[in-house]
């Protein structure tokens, strides 16, 4: 019986990774019809539909779940055999990109980065999805091609690079009744919080802190995101403790006014975090100095 040849699996893996037939043509090159025609010899030879369109997605089958890893070992075995080696040309590419990412994180960067790939990529498209206890297995399948922000979780199997140090500040309404040119320790504890519960922040730093030093807060909303949270408080009375970049971005945009925290806490690092099996790949690489460089340089 004569199996599927090399380009077959790599259909297979597309379309696994991207749930699409459209976006496996996109990241392959080629047109989508070619696409259709590897599925189907799959399916006469693994005699499985493979993947079943639900919704807007082509979901696997559970004879596809039981190929995917060895597919993937395959084409790994495949490429270190014949030293493959894929082109990625970012002014004409029209490759999509997906990055997990907090709502601060799009906040800064996707206006930068939109006005970039205008300019010199302007068939790249980008996907942007929010940071999950699902991240680390998007970036290990494929599915996300970088994820964005502080992530200490990420060990084994992942790379990093840090993007720029972040730090916490304290955002009051313009109008506030009693806190005008300084925040006290004493008023940071008597006045009500609103409370950002995001993950890929430093939230958990900005907790710690407050329990081991001892600190008192009046805990008035908990939100699940930034998003927002900065109106909220410029319509009341109470105080939210955001990173300093989310500060810059939203100062001419309200009625606020920023202080530093008034008690010690450390910055930490955002980073940009990928999988090991796509450190190489020229486009994943390509993606990651772009971002690098645009958060490095001046707002």
């Amino acid at each position: 019986m004569l199996t599927p040849d090399i380009r077959l699996l790599q259909v297979f893996d597309e379309i696994y990774k991207t749930r699409s037939v459209t976006r496996a043509a996109e990241n392959l090159g080629v047109g989508q019809p070619t696409v259709s025609i590897a599925l189907a010899k799959l399916r006469e030879h693994f005699d499985d539909p493979l993947f079943v369109r639900i919704s807007n997605a082509m979901a696997p089958t559970p004879m596809a779940r039981a190929l995917e890893q060895p597919v993937r070992a395959a084409l790994d075995a495949a490429n270190a055999v014949f030293g493959h080696r894929v082109e990625f040309d970012p002014a004409r590419s029209e490759r999509t990109f997906t990055i997990s990412m907090t709502d601060i994180s799009q906040l800064v960067l996707l206006p930068r980065l939109s006005t970039y790939l205008r300019k010199t990529s302007p068939g790249v498209h980008i996907d942007v999805v929010p940071l999950s206890a699902d991240t680390a297995r998007l970036l290990e399948s494929g599915e996300a091609d970088l994820a964005l922000g502080f992530m200490p979780q990420l060990e084994a199997g992942f790379y990093q690079q840090a993007l720029f140090r972040q730090r916490y500040v304290c955002v009051a309404g313009a109008d506030h009744p009693r806190i005008r040119d300084a925040l006290t320790l004493a008023q940071f504890e008597a006045e009500e919080h609103a409370v950002v519960t995001s993950s890929g922040t430093g939230h958990l730093i900005l907790e710690r802190e407050i329990a081991r030093q001892g600190i008192a807060r009046r805990i008035a909303l908990r939100v699940p995101n930034y998003l927002g949270v900065a109106f909220v408080v410029e319509q009341t009375d109470m105080l939210v403790t955001i990173p300093e970049r989310l500060a810059e971005v939203l100062e001419g945009r309200g009625r606020f006014k920023a202080f530093p925290v008034p008690f010690e806490l450390p910055d930490y690092a955002v980073k940009q975090h990928w999988h090991e099996r796509f450190h190489h790949d020229p486009g994943n690489r390509w993606l990651r100095k772009v971002i690098s460089d645009l958060l490095s340089a001046p707002a």
